[in-house]
């Protein structure tokens, strides 16, 4: 009979690990020290135009978001990090690495409600901006207070300095809308067609400046009236009063003066969904009445009869019209009502 054999370690075969496999995986990312800084003024498909200075010289770099930016969106008014071709040459192409810390964010839902999908996803429209230019005809479309009311919590809620632009003066006066906001103390403007715009042009010199507004209220002709050279489309307002869109995407555009002035024009709205934005958020824009609510109880959404902000007024501590103002605002989160 055979002898049967024994094994030994000899006889047993190591397969090697390949050295990829088992070298660890790392996070770490390139620190680019050597990118530029830009200024984001258009979106499209894609493609980035940004801004960058070079001593005297100003160049328009189209970028692309790298791949290390994950899924955060880049947005007009964005500070970014640009590497690669930042001559601005045509056909030139640079990279977004870096999105720099946010000063401001303007954001709005589709929706109002939260419990829905589109409730629950938040649109950033404008980052780093410095004030929100509200702007709403006198007439042909009239005014719509809903609307304007909305845009003041948006812009409290970012803590970006509101301005009402009321255009189309020669068609009707200001006084009902300018006294429906008199316990806000908000600033505004009036223009019309043939009117100076200095005083606009003040208000946004040195300045970042979103323009919101209805579509049909003069939005794009007060642009181009500002920046001759911005050539937006202008609509007209249909015969029920509605006008039709005609900007169709965020652009930011330069006042020609000597400071760095800036305004970007979004297209026109038909809603403004504030379904995130909180009772406190909208205290920003009152601070008149924040000392009120430390007696309030948790959660207090400052309209029932806990709320502590009734007391704080009845003491004299606040004007009665403010907190009815503040209380008005927060009702208008939940649609585009119309005063009575």
């Amino acid at each position: 009979m055979k002898k049967k054999r024994e094994y030994d370690e000899d006889d047993v075969k190591v397969r090697a690990t390949k050295a990829s496999r088992s070298r660890p995986r790392t996070r770490t990312r390139p620190r680019h020290d050597d990118a530029v800084t830009g200024f984001v003024v258009a979106v499209d498909r894609g493609r980035y135009t940004c801004v960058v200075h070079e001593g005297k010289k100003v160049l328009e770099v189209t970028a692309m978001r790298a791949r290390e930016l994950g899924r955060k969106s880049v947005v007009v008014g964005d500070e970014v990090a640009l590497v690669g071709d930042v001559t601005g040459d045509a056909g030139s192409l640079a990279r977004i690495v870096r999105i720099e810390e946010r000063r401001s964010v303007l954001r709005r839902t589709a929706d109002d409600d939260d419990t829905t999908a589109e409730g629950r996803i938040e649109r950033v429209v404008v980052a780093n901006a410095d004030q929100l230019v509200i702007v709403s005809a006198l007439a042909d479309p009239p005014p719509r207070e809903g609307f304007i009311d909305r845009c003041l919590v948006a812009a409290y809620a970012a803590d970006i300095e509101p301005l009402l632009c009321l255009t189309k003066a020669d068609l009707a006066g200001p006084e009902q809308v300018i006294g429906y906001y008199a316990e806000l103390d908000l600033d505004h403007v009036l223009t019309r067609p043939d009117g100076d715009l200095g005083e606009l042009r003040e208000r946004l010199s040195g300045r970042r400046s979103v323009l919101v507004g209805h579509s049909g209220v003069g939005k794009s002709t007060l642009v181009n009236r500002l920046i001759p050279d911005a050539r937006r489309a202008v609509g007209v307002v249909s015969a029920i009063g509605k006008g039709r869109h005609t900007s169709t995407s965020a652009v930011a555009l330069r006042l020609p003066d000597k400071r760095e002035s800036w305004i970007i024009d979004t297209p026109g709205v038909r809603s403004f969904g504030l379904a995130l934005v909180s009772s406190d958020d909208l205290l920003h824009g009152f601070p008149d009445l924040v000392e009120g609510t430390v007696d309030c109880p948790p959660n207090c959404e400052h309209t029932g009869d806990e709320c502590a902000l009734d007391a704080w007024v009845a003491q004299g501590k606040a004007d009665p019209r403010r907190l009815a103002s503040f209380r008005r605002l927060l009702a208008s989160r939940a649609g585009d009502t119309e005063p009575a």
